[in-house]
C-alpha cells in the first residue's frame, strides 16, 4: 500500500503517544482502521490530537486484567494516524485511522485529560517503513487456507482483488479484519518478518478450520 505524504517520516516520530486500548482493534502499517468514539477520555484524546500530530497508539490490553483494575497493557502496538472523522448529532466521532508504524512501549507517562500516554520505542520496526515484495512459500495454499477459513466463519472477500494484492498488503489488511482470537491478532502485529507473519497466518486458520471440522464430526 502506498505510503500517505501526509505522514511523519521515521525520523519525525514522536517521543511520547496517546494509546487506545481495546482488545481485538489492531492496525497495521497502510491499513485502515474505522473506529467509533464516544468515551469522554477517548474523544479529548481524538481532539487532542487533530490538535497535534493526528496520531493515536492502538494497543490490545491484556486479557487477565480484572475488570476493575487500570488495564494492562501489550507491549507492542501500532501507531495510527487519524485520516478522516466526522461528528454525530449524538456526540460521537467517527473515525478512520490509518496504520503509520508499530512501536513497542518502553514506559507508560502520566494520563492527560483522562487518557493514558506512553513513551514509544520504535527501533525495531524501522522495517515498517520499507514494504517488501516477498511472497510467500505457496501463495496459493495460503489463499486456500484463507478461503476454508472464510467460508467457515461467513466473512466476505472480494477475492478478485486478494488475489492480485502483494502478499505484504494482503497479510496485513487480514491481520486487522479477520475474526481471529485477540492474543492470535498480538501475536501476529509482533511478527516482524512478513513471511513469518504469513505462515503464521495460514497456520492459526489452518487450525480454526480443522477446529471447525472436529467439532462438526463429534457431534455427528
Amino acid at each position: 500500500m502506498t505510503r500517505n505524504p501526509f505522514f511523519p517520516q521515521y525520523n519525525d516520530l514522536p517521543s511520547q503517544l496517546p494509546i487506545f486500548p481495546l482488545a481485538g482493534a489492531v492496525v497495521m502499517p497502510g491499513v485502515q482502521l474505522p473506529l467509533n468514539i464516544f468515551e469522554p477520555r477517548y474523544l479529548n484524546m481524538v481532539n487532542d490530537a487533530l490538535a497535534g500530530d493526528r496520531l493515536i497508539g492502538m494497543v490490545q490490553p491484556r486479557s487477565e486484567t480484572a475488570d476493575d483494575e487500570v488495564p494492562q497493557i501489550h507491549r507492542v502496538g501500532c501507531a495510527a494516524r487519524i485520516t478522516s472523522y466526522s461528528e454525530t448529532n449524538d456526540g460521537r466521532l467517527v473515525l478512520v485511522l490509518t496504520g503509520v508504524c508499530r512501536f513497542h512501549v518502553r514506559r507508560e507517562l502520566e494520563s492527560q485529560r483522562g487518557y493514558r500516554r506512553v513513551e514509544p520505542d520504535w527501533e525495531r520496526f524501522t522495517v515498517d517503513f520499507h514494504r517488501s515484495e516477498a511472497d510467500v512459500v505457496d501463495r496459493n495454499g495460503f489463499l486456500s487456507s484463507l478461503h476454508a477459513y472464510c467460508n467457515l466463519r461467513h466473512v466476505e472477500i472480494p477475492w478478485d482483488d486478494a488475489k492480485k494484492m502483494p502478499i505484504q498488503d494482503l497479510v496485513d489488511l487480514l491481520c486487522a479484519h479477520l475474526p481471529l482470537e485477540p492474543e492470535d491478532k498480538q501475536a501476529l502485529i509482533e511478527t516482524l518478518d512478513v513471511r513469518d507473519r504469513a505462515q503464521l497466518m495460514r497456520g492459526l486458520m489452518d487450525m480454526a478450520s480443522a477446529s471447525s471440522v472436529g467439532t462438526a464430526e463429534h457431534r455427528h
